[in-house]
């Protein structure tokens, strides 16, 4: 397999699964700890959190690539196939430009959060570290809804 093909293809879904194995053993840790020992991980709750907020985000594009968003196609389905696509391109184009508003909003986000030097409280850790998911979730969904446009204008193999 192709590093290009590796990173369009596989990256994510390697990056959401591994997340999950640290949340599942970090949550399980946690209750053992607490209930077992009678001791809590003081950070582990925050760590939890905070992985989570980045598999949301990239689970988004994952989401994209796999198109396993939800959608309402009635609307789309009465019509014939190329009024299906200018509607799917209308949809793809309106999602494109929320995504590059979410990158670049989240990049000011950032940014502001970098200067103010803001730390999470358990953890010491810097928060435009965690934020910073927003604005590469917003990059990388705008990059796989570019792949879906090219994709519906892709002429399909026989």
């Amino acid at each position: 397999m192709t590093l290009k093909k590796l990173l369009d293809q596989k990256l994510e879904e390697w990056f959401l699964v591994a997340t999950m194995v640290v949340m599942v053993v970090l949550i399980f840790t946690q209750v053992i700890t607490r209930y077992i020992f009678e001791s809590s991980l003081s950070w582990s709750e925050e760590f939890a959190r905070y992985v989570h907020i980045w598999q949301i985000w990239i689970g988004a594009s994952f989401a994209i690539r796999k198109k396993e968003h939800i959608k309402v196609e009635a609307f789309k389905n009465l019509l014939n196939e190329k009024g299906r696509k200018v509607v799917e391109l209308i949809s793809l184009l309106l999602w494109f430009g929320l995504a590059v508003f979410l990158a670049i909003a989240g990049t000011d986000l950032v940014t502001t959060m970098f200067s103010r030097g803001q730390f999470s409280p358990a953890m010491q850790m810097p928060m435009w570290a965690i934020y910073s998911a927003i604005p590469l979730g917003g990059l990388l969904m705008s990059i796989r809804l570019i792949q879906q446009i090219y994709f519906l204008f892709k002429p399909e193999k026989e």
